[in-house]
């Protein structure tokens, strides 16, 4: 066996990267890697960060680490685009294996990467960017990669899946939920990126990538995040018989990729409506396979960087081993540009709700609009009167073109009997 596999960090990161690679504890360092040795951490910030550093180990010089000659693998902790992409394809260039757990890079950026290590002959894992501690990286890389992939349907986000479960469970507000989301870590002090779908978003665009060879744009693709649900909305859910979840879809669809990320309404019978608080779920559909399910913490400190280290513990097996190091997919370093499914051409039963005057001949003025775009409704609810001048009015409808829907709501909204702002949420039955 070869001597220490030595690693560099670039970026010390809130993830507790370091500390598990600094405590060695025979648990985590078990099996063929041989020694590991975090040999430099590269940081612009020096100051006590609550971890206790080897003297000398932390340097405000990212290039002594890219370029150190010693070091065999590099994590990358600075997360966003620049200068991570800077950082990383410096690292491959100087023949550095990466570990990264940076969706919002590799969904950039992915291809670009990818070819520049396919070329210098290392690898790039990324466990970690996708789904907290499920190994669903992995699998589409080596195991379910031998069958062709029908769809994905994820819930990739643990913040939001944490939100709307206290939202479902307690008939609490979205801003108070997101508030205790952020006392308890799961959310950061900014949570755009999550409760936008944003976050959903970018690991989606790295499982197309893996599942259908797909390099799909992130700016072309429809997303939506959960800061709109109401808890009205989620108990007409309840009544209905469904629950809300923040969706991440990709199928195959005759040559083009249907991508969307939104609130959905899915079955309460199902398991991914059963999914809660900050855990992740992946269903992958194969020819072959059929249905496979993948379940774990989605969001926290200690599940994302335990996955972090088995990257590198995974490359330092190899790198000791002799084993080959370099196992970049064709699909990741070439995936084709392909055309995504349109709005005339995606169909959907949706779930709308309007504040409406209470007053004869409404429903009449509504159902006609939604006939003259082609909607037909499934099913109404109209709550009693109440003490103001408005009641909500729920409209199930079967399915119809993302087109049509789009057209009918801002027609509504321009009705003198339509009050504030209209809720759609889309009904996903799953496969």
């Amino acid at each position: 066996m070869a001597g220490s596999v030595q690693v560099g960090l670039v970026g010390l990161g809130t993830i507790g990267v370091a500390r598990l690679l600094l405590e060695k504890r025979s648990k985590v360092f078990a099996g063929d890697c041989g020694p590991i040795t975090l040999k430099r951490i590269a940081d612009k910030d020096l100051s006590d960060r609550g971890i206790d550093l080897p003297s000398g180990i932390l340097t405000e010089d990212v290039r002594a680490v890219l370029e150190d000659p010693e070091i065999g693998i590099i994590v990358e902790l600075v997360g966003g685009i620049e200068p991570a992409r800077t950082f990383v394809l410096t690292a491959i260039e100087h023949g550095k294996h990466v570990v990264t757990a940076n969706k919002a890079l590799l969904s950039a950026h992915g291809e670009e990467i990818f070819r520049a290590a396919q070329k210098r002959g290392v690898d790039v894992l990324f466990e970690a960017a996708v789904g907290g501690s499920i190994p669903i990286i992995r699998a589409l890389r080596e195991s379910l990669g031998t069958s062709a992939i029908r769809s994905i349907y994820g819930i990739l986000n643990g913040t939001t899946n944490y939100i709307l479960t206290r939202m479902t469970d307690d008939g609490a507000s979205y801003d108070e939920m997101l508030k205790a989301a952020q006392q308890l870590g799961f959310a950061e002090r900014n949570p755009v990126a999550d409760v936008s779908g944003k976050d959903s978003l970018q690991k989606l665009v790295i499982l197309a990538r893996l599942a259908f060879g797909a390099s799909l744009s992130p700016e072309e693709i429809l997303c939506e995040g959960i800061e709109r649900i109401t808890p009205m909305d989620i108990s007409f859910a309840q009544e209905l018989g469904y629950r809300i979840k923040l969706l991440a879809i990709a199928k195959e669809r005759e040559g083009r990729i249907e991508a969307r990320v939104h609130p959905a309404m899915i079955p309460l019978s199902g398991l991914m409506a059963n999914v809660k608080f900050e855990y992740n779920a992946i269903e992958v559909v194969g020819e072959e396979f059929g249905t496979q399910v993948f379940y774990g913490k989605g969001a926290g400190q200690r599940p994302t960087a335990t996955v972090v280290v088995s990257d590198v513990i995974d490359l330092a097996s190899r790198i000791q081993s002799g084993a080959p190091t370099c196992r970049v997919a064709p699909l990741l370093a070439s995936a084709s540009s392909v055309r995504l499914v349109t709005a005339e051409d995606l169909f959907l039963r949706h779930y709308v709700r309007l504040e409406v005057f209470d007053r004869a001949g409404v429903l009449a003025d509504i159902a006609r609009l939604f006939a003259e775009e082609n909607i037909s409704i499934e099913s109404v609810i109209q709550k009693g009167r109440a003490a103001s001048d408005t009641v909500p009015l729920v409209i199930m409808t079967h399915e119809a073109s993302e087109a049509s829907i789009e057209r009918a709501l801002r027609r509504l909204s321009t009705l003198n009997v339509v009050r504030g702002p209209i809720q759609r949420i889309r009904v996903e039955e799953l496969e």
